[in-house]
């Protein structure tokens, strides 16, 4: 029964496991009100989600966190008028140096003390998300190219602590060039973290099928995430990948989506319909789907993806 913006729910049904509402830069919101018209944005959401529905998609996961402008109150707005439910994530996202709040508190930092990631993570997660009365249900954390930087390995860390804390799975963004989910595992193991609660984020931007089985052997879960995103693989081998691995019989550890945003003020929204014309929330349910059913993937293993997977990971 996890828990959403609107509330608990009973059953996630088909569920997009990597999703974005809102990415929002507050200091220009902030300096530039004119950039953040929440009534329209909302409704725009709103609107979007419905046509997802339409499409028989029940849930998606936001792994907006700090790091990447999330803004719940917003959040919980288009929860409150549309049918797909929306679960929040806890967590903080960078490549490198963490943000000055927490940056310079904790050991070894400028002010010292304590480390209060994890108690933020935790808190998100048994209290709620400010004063929002919205609790998160997942925790995210990230590495890139540049590796398990010593901020990365902060953040992996604090993550691990809330996971042992709560038992809410992790979700990670993951860099499958440099075969960065490996690492990510490794060091979640050795702070004692169960990997079949976790999810290698991108990991469908690979096609080293070792690579992918090796994580897969490991214990967890594969987002294969970026349908519609071009710049790190072809749409060809991003479904040739999931029809593979589900060929050797690996559906059982599979979760699919887009990693799209309803509105992201860090893009210019023309440039990316024309360069990525697939990059929305209905291409997995009208085109992916139907794509690997030619592949002949099983319409059991798609529901295994879709349904099943996704309401292990969230119980």
């Amino acid at each position: 029964m996890p828990e959403t913006a609107a509330g608990r729910v009973a059953e996630p049904g088909a569920t997009l496991m990597h999703e974005h509402v809102f990415g929002l830069s507050p200091e220009i919101i902030w300096n530039r009100p004119e950039v953040w018209d929440q009534p329209l944005r909302v409704a725009e959401a709103v609107a979007k989600l419905d046509a997802l529905k339409a499409y028989g998609i029940d849930t998606i996961v936001d792994l907006t966190v700090i790091g990447l402008g999330r803004y719940v109150p917003a959040v919980r707005e288009v929860a409150a008028r549309t049918e797909v439910n929306i679960v929040v994530a806890t967590g903080l996202y960078t490549y490198g140096d963490l943000p000055p709040y927490f940056g310079n508190r904790g050991p070894g930092t400028l002010f010292g003390g304590p480390d209060r990631l994890a108690e933020h993570f935790v808190r998100d997660l048994v209290e709620g998300v400010g004063d929002t009365g919205v609790r998160a249900a997942m925790l995210k954390c990230a590495t890139d190219q540049p590796g398990m930087t010593k901020g990365c390995e902060r953040v992996f860390r604090a993550v691990a602590e809330a996971q042992l804390a709560t038992g809410a799975p992790i979700t990670t963004h993951s860099h499958s060039a440099s075969k960065g989910g490996l690492a990510q595992q490794r060091l979640l193991a050795s702070c004692g973290v169960d990997l079949t609660r976790v999810v290698i984020g991108h990991a469908g931007d690979s096609t080293d099928v070792a690579y992918l089985e090796e994580l897969i052997a490991n214990g967890s879960y594969l987002g294969m995430d970026r349908f519609g995103i071009n710049a790190f693989s072809t749409p060809e081998d991003r479904i040739a990948i999931v029809a593979e691995l589900c060929e050797r019989g690996h559906a059982d550890r599979l979760v699919l989506s887009h990693d799209s945003y309803c509105f992201n003020d860090r893009f210019d929204e023309e440039v990316v319909r024309r360069r990525h014309p697939d990059y929305h929330l209905l291409h997995v349910p009208r085109d992916v789907l139907p794509a690997l059913r030619k592949r002949g993937v099983a319409e059991e293993q798609i529901r295994q993806m879709l349904v099943e997977n996704p309401r292990r990971i969230l119980r």
